[in-house]
């Protein structure tokens, strides 16, 4: 086939020109007032004031911040499924569902055609950063393999149809850009997770994979099912394909799945590139190296806005923009949006660690912490302690979860329990001991709240490790009807019921084997 790379080179230097060049806060204050102006006629627009919106004060003063139940009561009630002109100019011709992780909930996003547009934009930004990498680059020489949901579209209501965002991608995916891509839409469409990755592993055998994305743990079970069709390759995938360059991953953070890909790799030269993109909009991607933060879209149809965790509950929370932000503060992400949602509350806490230009670490969820007891642990911090606990007790982590377990009569203190799916198998006792220990170790280490609860064994007891059987969390989430896809296993599960059901799996599977 045609290598296209030349042709994206040439954009992406222009591209990163006015990347280097650009002032983060004017670019966002435009941004927000090009989005006020082209909504301005809107119901939305008329009701908030945005004739009259001047600057980032001025629309702060006249937009609340709302969450997903709080925007379909207070904006859609009475127009959804049907939102033509009520948030932005036009009809919504598609919407992505999506369910909260650690709840069972499934959420309708909408999706405008200018939308479609700004994850356009920001998906080639993200080659433009690999090119700036890998000058010798031949990403478009052959296929982009894009591990998303099915991609049967339902029909809502006339002229609008729903489901996995991946399918709204792939729905609209030029004629001259399906040549790059993979799969073809009779894979595609496939809505069985365990046949498709199936048709998709015995397809992309023979293929010229230059690139592939996905979600980390849907990807290594792509990889498994490589590796069983083609055992001569003795699980180096850059056997299958030698021209794989480019790993997209997103989702869910890379810390605990990186070991696994590394070992896939070989310690070939394969960039890794992280995408933070949300229903709702196409965050950020990583600019740089791993763990170096990904860069902010300033550009492309989405203003952010940033609330201090701590100010979540007020009356009159913070809410900080590019030209407030600070470094190191754990903020709420709040987005207005070309879909037309505005002071959005994402639910996705991040934590920026350089201004100029902006680059974050999402650091989790807002209902995804852990505080049972006082502890106050972040999504962040528990996935550090599990990857490095992982590291010292010299195993890999495949999955995992984690939630409270209350004081009783017979237990008065109450503790964390975690379920954790080794890569391999389950671990020796003696392994599983030096895990728990390390993953204690770490906790206290990076959370002064939780050192102080477990100092002396008084106020809080120490980690409590349940290991899995190979394949417990997918078997898991197909039950629950979340297999694959852009669904993703809850790490923090603050749900007590959804916490019993997977204890309950749990002692189906061990019983079962």
């Amino acid at each position: 086939m045609m290598d296209a790379t030349p042709l994206l080179r040439l954009w992406a230097r222009r591209r990163l020109r006015r990347l280097a060049n650009m002032d983060p806060a004017a670019v966002q204050q435009a941004e927000l007032l090009k989005l006020v102006r082209a909504a301005a006629g809107t119901r939305f627009g008329r009701s908030h004031g945005f004739a009259h919106i001047r600057s980032v004060a001025d629309f702060q003063s006249a937009v609340p911040l709302r969450d997903y139940d709080a925007f379909r009561d207070d904006v859609w009630d009475g127009a959804f499924s049907q939102l033509a002109d009520v948030g932005w100019p036009g009809p919504v011709p598609w919407f992505a569902l999506t369910s909260g992780t650690a709840r069972d909930v499934t959420k309708y996003i909408p999706v405008t055609p200018a939308m479609v547009r700004s994850n356009k934009r920001a998906a080639l930004d993200m080659l433009a950063h690999h090119l700036a990498a890998r000058p010798q680059s031949r990403v478009l020489g052959g296929r982009s393999f894009i591990l998303g949901g099915s991609t049967d579209l339902k029909p809502l209501a006339p002229g609008l149809l729903a489901g996995d965002l991946s399918g709204i991608a792939a729905a609209t995916v030029p004629a001259w850009a399906k040549r790059f891509t993979w799969p073809p839409e009779e894979l595609a469409l496939e809505a069985d997770w365990e046949r498709k990755i199936d048709r998709l592993a015995r397809g992309s055998l023979d293929l010229d994979v230059r690139s592939i994305s996905g979600t980390p743990s849907w990807l290594l079970l792509l990889f498994e099912r490589l590796a069983e069709l083609r055992p001569a390759a003795e699980r180096d995938l850059t056997r299958i394909w030698p021209g794989l360059e480019l790993v997209i991953h997103g989702g869910v953070r890379f810390d605990p799945y990186k070991p696994q890909f590394d070992e896939w790799l070989r310690g070939r030269p394969v960039d890794y590139r992280e995408a933070y993109a949300a229903s709702e909009g196409f965050v950020a991607g990583s600019d740089r190296g791993f763990g170096e933060g990904l860069r902010l879209n300033l550009d492309i149809g989405l203003f952010y806005e940033f609330v201090p965790l701590e100010d979540l509950g007020a009356d009159r929370p913070a809410r900080h923009w590019i030209g407030t932000l600070e470094t190191g503060v754990n903020y709420a992400l709040v987005l207005s949006t070309c879909a037309g949602l505005w002071g959005w509350l994402l639910g996705d806490t991040v934590r920026f660690v350089e201004r100029d230009p902006p680059r974050l670490l999402v650091t989790g969820r807002t209902g995804a912490t852990m505080s049972a007891f006082g502890e106050h642990l972040t999504g962040e911090e528990i996935d550090r302690a599990v990857s490095r606990a992982a590291a010292a007790a010299g195993v890999s982590v495949a999955d995992y979860a984690m939630g409270a377990v209350f004081p009783t009569a017979e237990q008065p203190l109450g503790g964390h329990r975690y379920v954790v799916e080794f890569t391999g198998g389950i671990p020796s006792a003696a392994v599983l001991d030096r895990f728990a220990e390390a993953l204690d170790a770490e906790l206290s280490a990076g959370n002064e709240d939780y050192a102080a609860h477990r100092s002396g064994g008084f106020g809080l007891r120490a980690p409590e490790l349940l290991a899995a059987p190979p394949g417990f969390f997918a078997a898991w989430m197909k039950q629950r009807g979340k297999l694959g896809g852009q669904n993703k296993v809850p790490r923090v599960v603050n749900d007590g019921a959804l916490f019993d059901g997977l204890l309950e799996a749990l002692d189906a599977a061990a019983g079962g084997g």
